[in-house]
């Protein structure tokens, strides 16, 4: 599941060698992916459903190139890539929507502002980070319940390799866990447990920020209901809250909206888009720069290697060797990143370990370089200063770095 194409389209491959029915399910499932969404009352018939509130027509409109989105970088900017969401608030749920198809009132409006965290490095070298802050506007369904840590600011991830990491077995999962920190490295990671609404029981979080979705047919189900208003087998009622009703008594397409057949095919395309190879891993100085990697203990969360268990039917992604610099685990990520919502296991310190494969070439696709949950960090150095909590040992160390040491340690991530 390894490409060469290191373009703007890096994103976009399925692996080489791939048999031809299963090309054929990759470009079945991305139209689905990225052909937008249309207003229930015209359009195509099979692409009807859009809204009645959404953030976006379609998964590419967001998943830029499959790459991340891109977060305001000020008030005056409107918010299309990224989102935010709420700890379901009566008049506006679980994600704030401000978009809407004719006839029905969009919640309103979402902006950004950022105020700047200065910083020093043990060298003398001065730093500026910005912490985003939400601030809504033109309300049309009431006042928000509190004007508190309601909220959390999400940018979008890059979708590679997600069939990998959803192939890494459970126990492989369970035995990364160190919840009370026996081996006292400071590093204490955690599954979230969610619940699977297609079997009633709870399963191990994977995808999400947080790790608050088990597997892609429910992540994908669920980004299509909130971000794109389209309903679906798992999820098979719109997204209106009771003092919605122009929402709720809106049009609506063919239900459910999403047939299994559809959610089916795009599944098996995210199961089936390829990861980047690295580039130029044996340069002198991409090396130096994994070495200081391992030296500051981001291993210890951002794992390098694993092994896929074996998944009938799809051999491609089946014991597979595989080094996503990740544990899917919950960390507590400390203040400076918490955003104070809770979801599910999850605290709200706790993040999920984002795997780091391919992220050297966001750039390439994105045009722009926005990391962590929020797209804060514009820098990879910026992203290893926001760590606290369990990494604050590590951000400790690369404070400690000399400039040419910093600049190995992000050769070596761009490498990734």
């Amino acid at each position: 599941m390894t490409s060469y194409d290191f373009t703007s389209r890096a994103y976009l491959q399925f692996a080489p060698g791939l048999p031809l029915d299963k090309i054929s399910d990759f470009t079945v499932g991305q139209s689905v992916f990225e052909v937008p969404w249309e207003n229930s009352s015209s359009g195509q018939i099979d692409r009807r459903g859009l809204g009645p509130l959404f953030n976006a027509n379609s998964c590419l409109a967001c998943h830029i190139g499959n790459g991340i989105g891109k977060v305001p970088s000020g008030p005056t900017e409107t918010m299309f890539t990224a989102l935010v969401r709420l700890s379901n608030d009566p008049n506006y749920g679980g994600q704030f929507q401000p978009f809407s198809i004719g006839g029905v009132p969009a919640e309103g409006k979402a902006s950004v502002s950022y105020t700047q965290v200065n910083g020093v490095f043990q060298d003398g070298t001065s730093y500026t980070l910005r912490k985003p802050k939400v601030e809504f506007s033109d309300l049309n369904y009431g006042p928000l319940v509190s004007d508190g840590e309601i909220y959390s600011l999400r940018n979008t991830s890059k979708v590679i390799g997600m069939g990998l990491l959803e192939a890494i077995p459970d126990e492989t999962l369970l035995s990364l866990q160190d919840e009370y920190d026996s081996n006292l490295d400071g590093i204490s990671g955690r599954v979230n447990l969610v619940p699977d609404i297609a079997t009633g029981t709870n399963k191990i979080g994977r995808f999400g920020w947080k790790a608050n979705e088990p597997n892609l047919k429910q992540q994908g189900s669920r980004a299509f209901l909130e971000d794109i208003g389209v309903t679906s087998p798992l999820f098979p009622f719109k997204n209106c809250t009771p003092g919605q009703s122009a929402c709720d008594s809106s049009p609506h397409g063919t239900l459910p909206e999403l047939n299994p057949t559809k959610i089916d095919m795009m599944v098996k395309y995210m199961r089936l888009i390829a990861v980047p190879a690295r580039r130029s891993p044996s340069s002198s100085e991409i090396i130096a720069g994994k070495r200081i990697f391992f030296q500051a203990g981001c291993h210890s969360c951002h794992i390098s290697k694993l092994v896929t268990g074996n998944i009938s039917g799809a051999p491609e992604i089946s014991g597979q060797t595989i080094r996503p610099y990740t544990d899917l685990l919950l960390h507590d990520m400390g203040e400076g990143l918490k955003d104070g919502r809770p979801d599910h296991l999850a605290s709200g310190r706790e993040w999920r370990t984002p795997p780091l494969w391919g992220i050297g070439l966001v750039s390439k696709v994105n045009e722009t370089l926005q990391l962590l949950h929020d797209g804060r960090a514009e820098s990879f150095m910026e992203a290893v200063l926001w760590h606290g909590g369990e990494a604050e040992r590590s951000k400790q160390y690369v404070l400690g770095l000399s400039s040419s040491q910093r600049v190995q340690l992000v050769k070596f991530l761009e490498s990734l």
